[in-house]
């Protein structure tokens, strides 16, 4: 199986010499399953002058991180959406799918480190001057009738569990270590499993959904939303039974526990040993 990379193209919370602010690309390479090692994964940085900012300065760079990897990657994602057009084209230039995707758990997590430990020791950084322009986001959708699961349940893993994930029986799916998120073998993770007689259609649709998290909307009346790409998403279930409130609540208060991560995994039925699908997915705050 080859890599998936996950991109960032933005500026950055430093000043050049004209006040300007500096850009950078930076890529690093999609944790796919719980084996990966952190020191394993491709990473690539290049800061890029404000006067040079376009998708041809981009292509290159791209072209500099493939070079270096040695292989290109089977698809890039990236999360910033007023960025796509630039991102897009860059991508196709050096002839690699671009996927809208806010499954970019381990770029942010370098972001994260970059903001606190790299760019405030750069000359002309600027303290809180790097906020991110916050699109809205369409409504939830319903899913296909023929794709909608049967029946579904909360359950509860061990991040021990995960660690022979990788011998399950799964036919669509990804995963990463959960030690990737800050979480010990013993941290209880919720998830939700979907039992349909049209498992392996259903797993194969989310499959191209570039699945980033569940979450629990209580907008309108209490539901159970699927969010997917760069602002897709989807209502899984309507919850009005009391119990199912209570289970759902006990759900995203879990998940929130272990630091946003949780699962979903769709089966034919509640006796079935594989999975048509299973995805260990992470809740995170984007810039």
């Amino acid at each position: 199986m080859g890599s998936i990379w996950e991109l960032d193209y933005y500026s950055r919370p430093i000043l050049d010499e004209n006040n300007k602010k500096i850009w950078e690309v930076l890529v690093c390479e999609s944790p796919l399953d719980t084996r990966t090692k952190a020191d394993s994964l491709f990473r690539y940085a290049q800061y890029c002058p404000s006067t040079q900012v376009n998708s041809g300065w981009l292509r290159t760079a791209l072209q500099e991180a493939i070079n270096q990897a040695g292989v290109a990657p089977l698809k890039i994602r990236f999360f910033r959406r007023q960025m796509n057009n630039m991102i897009t084209k860059a991508c196709q230039d050096v002839g690699i799918p671009a996927q809208p995707s806010r499954r970019t758990l381990m770029l942010n997590q370098w972001l994260q480190e970059r903001n606190e430990q790299v760019y405030p020791q750069e000359v002309g950084y600027q303290e809180g001057t790097n906020t991110s322009v916050r699109l809205e986001s369409p409504l939830p959708q319903r899913l296909p009738d023929a794709l909608e699961g049967q029946q579904w349940i909360f359950v509860t893993l061990t991040g021990a569990d995960f660690a022979e994930m990788h011998e399950w029986e799964i036919g669509f799916g990804e995963s990463f270590p959960i030690e990737f998120a800050n979480l010990s073998p013993e941290t209880r993770i919720p998830g939700v499993l979907i039992f349909s007689p049209r498992a392996l259609p259903l797993a194969g649709w989310m499959s191209g959904l570039e699945l980033a998290w569940l979450r629990l909307d209580t907008s309108k009346g209490t539901r159970l939303v699927l969010e997917t790409g760069a602002t897709e998403s989807w209502i899984l279930a309507n919850i009005k039974n009391p119990q199912t409130i209570v289970e759902a609540k006990s759900f995203e208060e879990a998940k929130q526990k272990a630091n946003g991560v949780h699962f979903i995994g769709v089966q034919s039925d509640r006796q079935a040993e594989s999975f048509a699908g299973f995805w260990l997915l992470q809740e995170v705050n984007l810039p």
